[in-house]
C-alpha cells in the first residue's frame, strides 16, 4: 500500500511539474513519464506491454495516413485483436495452467486503451486529420487518469486539449474536486455498503454465492437491483473521479453516465451506461454493419450481433456472452414495439405510459445484471427460474438486513434526484424573480433554491467532510461485524 502511495505521489508531482511548462514537448514528456510511472505501479511488465501497443498502433497509423486502404486497416484491426486475445481470452482458455502461457496475467484496463488505438485506426481509414506526434499518441494510450478503466477516449477530442496551452482555472478546479468527492461517496460508501452490507452474509457479493435452500422470487429481484446499484456507483463513481482528475488540470473527458436508471426505453439506458463504450460499440460497429445490407430485418441481426460483442469484450465467458444477447434481443423487442405503437393508439395519459415504460425498462434491465454477476450459466439459469415462478415467492433466503441496505439506498437514489428535479424546476420556473426582489414567489421556494444553489457552489467545502463522517460511520459499523476487512477493487479495473 505505501510503496502504492509512493508512486502516485511521484506521479503526481510530475503532472504538477508538466503543467508549469510552456514547451509543449516539455510538458507532454513530463506528462507521459507520470502516466507511465503510475501505470507502473501495476507492474513493469504490464508497462511493457501498452508500450508495445502504443508502437504498433502509431505504426499502423502511420501507414493508414500514407494511404486509407481496407487492407492495412484490417492487418492493425487484427494485430489489436490478436494482443489483446493473447492476454485476455488465451489464459482462460487453457484451463489447465500449465505452461508458458497458463502464466500470462492480462494487463490492467488492456481492453480500454486497445479500443483506444482501434478507434484512431478507424478514424484514419475514414479520412479524419489526425497528425499526432509519437510523444503526443503515447500519452494519449497511457494517459493517467483513464488508463486503468476509461472512459474510452478519442483522439480527435484529445489532441487538441494535449496541445493547447495549460490555463488554471478556477471553474476547472472546483468542478474536477466536486466531481472526485461525488466518485468517493459513490465508490467508497454506497457501493462498499451494497456489496458488502452491515453484516456478515448481508451484502451482495454473499448473496450471489448463497444457494443453501435455493434463493426465493424476492431474493432474486432484491440481487438483481443490488447488484445493478452497486455496479453503478462503483464504476459511475470511478468515472467522476476520473472525470474530475482531468478537469482539475484542464482537460474534459467523455461522460461515462447520465441517470441511466432514468431511461424511459432500453436504448435510451444504452445513451446512458457507460456511454464511452456504447458510443464506440455504435460508431464502430452497429452502424458500419448496419449499412452493408438494405433488408429490414438485417438492423435486428446487428444489434444482437453488437450486443453479443459488447458482452464477450468484457471476458470470454458464457455468462457475458448471454448477457450481451439479452440486451441485443431486448433492443430488438424495444424497435419492433416502436413499429407497432406507431399503428396502435393507447388510450393512456403520457405520464401513465412513461411510468409504465420506465418500469419495464428498469426490471428488465435489472433482470439482465443476473447474467453478468452469476458465477455461471447454471446459477443465472436457476435464479432466472425462481424470479419467473410465482411458487418461488412463498420463501426468502437471504437476510432481512440486505433488503433494508439494498431498499433505503435504491429509494434515497432516486428520492434524491427527484428533489433536486423539483428545485432545479422552481429556479427554472421563477428564474427573474429569484434574480430580483423575489415577486410573488413564495418565501419557502426562494429560501430552498437558494440554499440549494449555495452549496452546490461550495460542494468543495461542505461535502468533503461530510462524506468523511459517513465514510468512518460506515466503515466502523461494517468493522464491528467482519473479522477481516477489505475494500472492494474497482469492478472494471479487471476489463
Amino acid at each position: 500500500m505505501i510503496q502504492t502511495l509512493c508512486w502516485v505521489l511521484v506521479a503526481t508531482l510530475l503532472w504538477v511539474a508538466a503543467w508549469t511548462r510552456r514547451s509543449s514537448s516539455a510538458r507532454h514528456s513530463l506528462l507521459l513519464l507520470g502516466s507511465y510511472v503510475f501505470y507502473a505501479s501495476w507492474g513493469i511488465g504490464f508497462l511493457a506491454v501498452l508500450v508495445a501497443s502504443s508502437l504498433l498502433n502509431y505504426g499502423c497509423g502511420l501507414a493508414l495516413r500514407r494511404k486509407p486502404a481496407l487492407a492495412r486497416l484490417w492487418v492493425g484491426v487484427g494485430l489489436n485483436v490478436l494482443l489483446l486475445a493473447i492476454f485476455k481470452y488465451l489464459p482462460p482458455a487453457l484451463s489447465s495452467g500449465s505452461g508458458l502461457l497458463g502464466h500470462i496475467v492480462m494487463p490492467v484496463g488492456m481492453s480500454f486503451w486497445t479500443f483506444q488505438g482501434l478507434s484512431y485506426l478507424f478514424d484514419l481509414y475514414r479520412e479524419e486529420e489526425l497528425d499526432p506526434s509519437l510523444l503526443e499518441f503515447c500519452l494519449y494510450m497511457a494517459f493517467w487518469p483513464t488508463v486503468l478503466a476509461g472512459p474510452v477516449c478519442r483522439l480527435p477530442n484529445m489532441l487538441p486539449q494535449f496541445r493547447r496551452a495549460p490555463v488554471w482555472d478556477l471553474d476547472d478546479v472546483s468542478t474536477g474536486f466536486s466531481r472526485i468527492v461525488q466518485g468517493v461517496f459513490m465508490k467508497m460508501v454506497l457501493a462498499q455498503l451494497l456489496g458488502m452490507g452491515l453484516t456478515r452474509g448481508g451484502g451482495v457479493a454473499a448473496g450471489f454465492d448463497q444457494t443453501h435452500g435455493g434463493y426465493g422470487g424476492l431474493d432474486v429481484w432484491l440481487l438483481a437491483v443490488g447488484f445493478g446499484f452497486q455496479l453503478f456507483f462503483d464504476f459511475a463513481g470511478y468515472s467522476h473521479m476520473v472525470i474530475g482528475l482531468a478537469r482539475v488540470f484542464g482537460i474534459r473527458l467523455e461522460e461515462n453516465f447520465d441517470r441511466p436508471y432514468f431511461s424511459l426505453t432500453p436504448s435510451v439506458f444504452w445513451t446512458r451506461w457507460h456511454m464511452s463504450l456504447s458510443f464506440w460499440i455504435r460508431d464502430y460497429v452497429f452502424l458500419p454493419l448496419a449499412a452493408m445490407r438494405r433488408e429490414i430485418w438485417w438492423p435486428y441481426v446487428v444489434f444482437v450481433l453488437s450486443m453479443t460483442l459488447f458482452g464477450l469484450w468484457h471476458a470470454a465467458k458464457l455468462t457475458f456472452i448471454l448477457w450481451g444477447m439479452y440486451h441485443g434481443l431486448l433492443l430488438v423487442a424495444h424497435r419492433v414495439g416502436q413499429k407497432l405503437k406507431r399503428r396502435i393508439s393507447v388510450p393512456w395519459a403520457d405520464p401513465v405510459r412513461g411510468l409504465l415504460s420506465w418500469g419495464a425498462t428498469f426490471l428488465l434491465v435489472s433482470l439482465g445484471w443476473i447474467f453478468f454477476r452469476a458465477n455461471d450459466a447454471g446459477q443465472a439459469a436457476a435464479m432466472l427460474r425462481a424470479a419467473l415462478t410465482p411458487s418461488h415467492y412463498g420463501h426468502s433466503v437471504l437476510p432481512r438486513n440486505s433488503y433494508v441496505v439494498v431498499g433505503l439506498v435504491v429509494i434515497g437514489y432516486f428520492a434524491y434526484y427527484g428533489v433536486v428535479a423539483i428545485l432545479a424546476g422552481a429556479k427554472a420556473r421563477y428564474g427573474e424573480e429569484l434574480a430580483g426582489d423575489g415577486g410573488a414567489v413564495g418565501a419557502a421556494t426562494i429560501v430552498a433554491v437558494r440554499t440549494l444553489d449555495f452549496f452546490g457552489e461550495r460542494l468543495w467545502w461542505w461535502a468533503a467532510p461530510t462524506i468523511a463522517v459517513l465514510m468512518a460511520s460506515i466503515g466502523a459499523a461494517i468493522l464491528r461485524n467482519h473479522a477481516a476487512i477489505s475494500v472492494t477493487p474497482f469492478m472494471y479495473t479487471v476489463f
